[in-house]
């Protein structure tokens, strides 16, 4: 729940689904082995569901109507080929379950059929073993043969929308992680959700893009999911928005930062291990695993990003520079995990500080907000418009 008002009213399909609506999924369970693993969903209804294959890693993806899940959380152990199951509300009227293998697969058949015994329907999924080509090649023959099914917000799902640009929202920290602490007691998870739920709102007002949130509830999610969700929407540009604090109250003002292993600056390398702790704070850190082959082609492709990413950073200071207050050299950089994705232009915009009283009241002040997003606007257009060679 956000901790103060916004002006404009919320989106109309913000609303949850009615709870005695929503579907419910309540039995969940796998069998196999490493080279074949069946997967059984019960309803207490009939789902209509839509699938796609995603890499890296290899992941099916199954999309439900809203739906409340109640699995045992013994039945999601680890089992043949399937490493770890994810559920839960994507946004209104929309659930998702993902499914993680150990390798790539191939998907054998997927059904709902009706209980002979029993009330309801379920879900049967098998799915084989197979090698990379053949995965890659089942997920493109997915893709061609079902282009407007409604896994579409990853993959494409209409002409119209493969060919607008994609931006991801990513809205820092959230549940368990509040990130900072304002001086009035407000969380700095609840002023980024506030502000890109707005940003967003103005972007699809445009008509010219495809928008995302990695969330947009009070959600907490990892840093790597972060970049994940970026890159399984294919995105173009991925900002990242916080709201940080200091210990000398009357530092303030906005700061926009993109990705380098050494920091520009003391500061930003503060500001940077500060905000990579947020998995450490919610106790979710993940070994990164690294591969030199694969490090290298990266590096190749992360080169022409961060030179994207560091031309909308100062395309957005251009535009925030008459809008807000910056703080000095406001063009930074250092190694946040966030911005690490090697084929999504990204940026990390620190709206202001939480331990500022200035810079707090004007987080919550709806004209400021406003203001602040009309040229966040402005500079994607600007920015979306140079790269398209317009």
């Amino acid at each position: 729940m956000l901790l103060f008002s916004i002006s404009s009213p919320a989106p109309a399909d913000s609303q949850p689904v009615e709870e005695s609506s929503r579907l419910l999924a309540y039995d969940y369970r796998m069998a196999g082995d490493e080279l074949r693993t069946r997967i059984i969903m019960h309803f207490d209804r009939k789902p209509e569901i839509n699938w796609f294959l995603l890499r890296d890693p290899h992941r099916l993806v199954i999309d439900l109507p809203e739906s409340e899940f109640s699995f045992e959380e013994s039945a999601l152990t680890p089992r043949g080929l399937i490493a770890r199951v994810r559920y839960g509300r994507m946004s209104p009227g929309h659930s998702r379950v993902i499914l993680t293998a150990v390798g790539p697969f191939t998907l054998d058949d997927i059904s709902v059929l009706e209980n002979e015994n029993s009330p309801g329907f379920r879900l049967i999924a098998d799915i084989v073993s197979a090698s990379h080509s053949d995965f890659e090649a089942a997920m493109r023959e997915r893709i061609d043969s079902a282009p407007d099914a409604g896994a579409a917000d990853t993959v494409g799902n209409t002409d119209e929308e493969d060919d607008r640009f994609t931006i991801v929202l990513d809205p820092g920290h959230g549940g368990i992680d509040g990130g900072a602490q304002g001086v009035s007691g407000l969380f700095e998870k609840s002023v980024t959700l506030a502000f890109a739920l707005e940003l967003r709102q103005a972007l699809e007002d445009t008509g010219d893009y495809n928008v995302h949130l990695t969330r947009s509830t009070d959600l907490f999610l990892r840093l790597d999911e972060r970049v994940r969700i970026a890159r399984e929407h294919e995105a173009d540009l991925f900002i990242s928005i916080h709201a940080d604090s200091i210990r000398l109250r009357n530092f303030r003002g906005a700061t926009i930062y993109t990705l380098s292993e050494k920091a520009s600056d003391a500061e930003a390398a503060a500001t940077a291990a500060r905000e990579n702790l947020s998995d450490e704070i919610a106790g979710m850190v993940v070994q990164e695993e690294r591969d030199d082959v694969t490090d290298i082609l990266v590096d190749l492709i992360r080169r022409e990003t961060h030179t994207f990413s560091i031309r909308f950073a100062r395309t957005l200071l251009g535009e925030l520079s008459d809008t807000v207050n910056l703080v000095g050299n406001p063009l930074r950089s250092a190694g946040f995990m966030v911005l690490k994705a090697p084929d999504v232009p990204s940026v990390l915009l620190e709206l202001g500080y939480m331990s500022n009283p200035k810079d707090e009241a004007q987080l919550r002040d709806p004209e400021w907000r406003k203001k602040t997003i009309d040229s966040v606007v402005k500079a994607i257009g600007l920015f979306e418009t140079a790269r398209a060679g317009r």
